[in-house]
Formats: C-alpha cells, sequence, structure tokens
C-alpha cells in the first residue's frame, strides 16, 4: 500500500473528503515552488498534484500554460521536477503525483523515471495524452516500482472505455468535470455528478473531481458526491498575481478563505 491509497483511506475513515491541490514546478522558480508545496502540505492537503513543465499543454486553459511557460523559461524540466520532489520528501510525507503529457517522460526514459521517482518518493503520475494501450503499459512499468498511474475520465468517455480504465486504474481516478481545457469556472458541470456515479459502478477507488473548481462553494458541492475535490487554475492564478517573494503568502491567504479548516491550520502552524 504506498502512500495515495492509505491517505485517501485514512480520509475516508476519518469521515471526510479530500482536497488535492495542483501547482506548476518551477513557477515562479524551483525555491518558492517547494515553498508553496510545503505550505500546501501543512496545510493539510491530502495529495499534491505537480505539473511538469511542458512546452505544448493542450488539455490545460491559459493560466496552466502561462504558468508552464514562465516555468521552462527559468529551465524547468522533468529532471528539475524530480529534484523538487526529494528536496520536499525531506520535510513531508504527503503523497505526491506527477502531472504530466507524454513526451516529457519519453524523453526520460520511462525506466529511468519509474527507478527515479520510487527512489525519491513519487507516489503516482498522471499522464494526459496516454491513453489505451500505451497507458497500459507505463501503468505496468510503474506499478513495479509501487507507482500508481492516475487515470483521467471525462463525461464523454464511453462505457466500454470507462470500464477498461476502472479495470486497470490504481491510487484514484480523476474524474475530469466537463470537456474541454484546464481553467477556473462558475459553475461545476453537472456532468460531473453523473460520470462520478458511472464510475462508482465499476470501481471501489476513490474518484476526484477535478478542472474548473475554485471555490469554496464548488468544492462543497463536488463533495457531496465525489470522495476529492482538485483545485488547480485557481491556484496558480493566485501565484501569477503575486510577486514571487509574495507567492507563498498569497497561497496561504487563498486557502483560508477556500476553506474553513484552512483558517484554523493557518492558526496552528
Amino acid at each position: 500500500m504506498n502512500r495515495i491509497e492509505k491517505k485517501l483511506k485514512q480520509v475516508k475513515a476519518d469521515g471526510r473528503k479530500g482536497f488535492i491541490p495542483f501547482v506548476t514546478a518551477g513557477d515562479p522558480d524551483l525555491d518558492t515552488s517547494l515553498e508553496i508545496v510545503l505550505k500546501l502540505s501543512e496545510f493539510g492537503a491530502d495529495v499534491i498534484e505537480l505539473g511538469v513543465p511542458f512546452s505544448d499543454p493542450m488539455a490545460d486553459g491559459p493560466t496552466i500554460q502561462r504558468s508552464s511557460q514562465r516555468a521552462l523559461e527559468n529551465g524547468v524540466d522533468l529532471k528539475a521536477v524530480l529534484s523538487l520532489v526529494e528536496r520536499f520528501r525531506e520535510k513531508s510525507n504527503t503523497p505526491i503525483v506527477l502531472f504530466s503529457y507524454l513526451n516529457p517522460l519519453l524523453r526520460f526514459g520511462l525506466d529511468d523515471l519509474a527507478d527515479t521517482a520510487a527512489k525519491i518518493g513519487v507516489d503516482g503520475v498522471l499522464v494526459t495524452d496516454a491513453i489505451d494501450e500505451e497507458a497500459a503499459e507505463i501503468s505496468k512499468i510503474l506499478a513495479t516500482r509501487q507507482i500508481d498511474l492516475i487515470s483521467l475520465i471525462a463525461p464523454t468517455t464511453t462505457d466500454e472505455r470507462l470500464k477498461k480504465i476502472c479495470d486497470n486504474a490504481a491510487g484514484f481516478i480523476y474524474a475530469v468535470s466537463r470537456a474541454g481545457v484546464t481553467g477556473a469556472r462558475d459553475e461545476t458541470s453537472a456532468a460531473a455528478e453523473t460520470l462520478v456515479k458511472r464510475a462508482r459502478s465499476l470501481t471501489d477507488l476513490p474518484i476526484a473531481v477535478g478542472f474548473g473548481i475554485s471555490t469554496r462553494k464548488q468544492i462543497l458541492d463536488v463533495w457531496q458526491y465525489a470522495d476529492a475535490a482538485v483545485v488547480g487554475s485557481a491556484i496558480v492564478a493566485e501565484i501569477e498575481r503575486s510577486e514571487a517573494i509574495n507567492s507563498v503568502r498569497s497561497i496561504e491567504a487563498f486557502l483560508t478563505q477556500l476553506l474553513p479548516q484552512f483558517a484554523k491550520a493557518s492558526e496552528d502552524i
């Protein structure tokens, strides 16, 4: 049982729902990224998604695209991201999922990635553009090192593909709230709840809902039917709005407004 499974089982045993934040590694810079993910861990994030910068992030909206471009301009590549995880793991046990496109992983080498990731404490990998046989092969390589390949499902996923994905999934299932790219939205999609219900009939794994989740109301809404909520673009936007020297404090202020328990966490830190 790796850290993801252990953590999400504990979340369920505690009678609560999970919070999974996303940030792009290296935005605004690597040292500040480390401070931000440590702050997210201190505030009680259950799993942290760490975006691997990529030059053509086609599944991401403009906010995350810009963060990826800033990180690339800082010279951040997958090797640098893994180094950040290694430094993070010296101070925190919060599960880490690398959120990446396939190209950077192939350039690094899948076997080398699996070996390094296992050594430094990566718990899962989500590959946005790997499907079917390609995903199955990556999953097999990662599984030999006890690393989960996190699977994406969407409202447009057919019943046949949904069953195949659920049968081979590990860690948790990431349900995309709506078709399209990432980005904060005013309303969550009703299709997300239907999608979660469809997946629940096929798997006992926890199901997290993301894409467009940016407010307290949306998180509480998602928690009514899913096991966890993923917040990405809204956090990345806060980082973009702040100066590098203020990014950590900006994220802290944003979290305390997002959910009541984060306000309490701020008082306890």
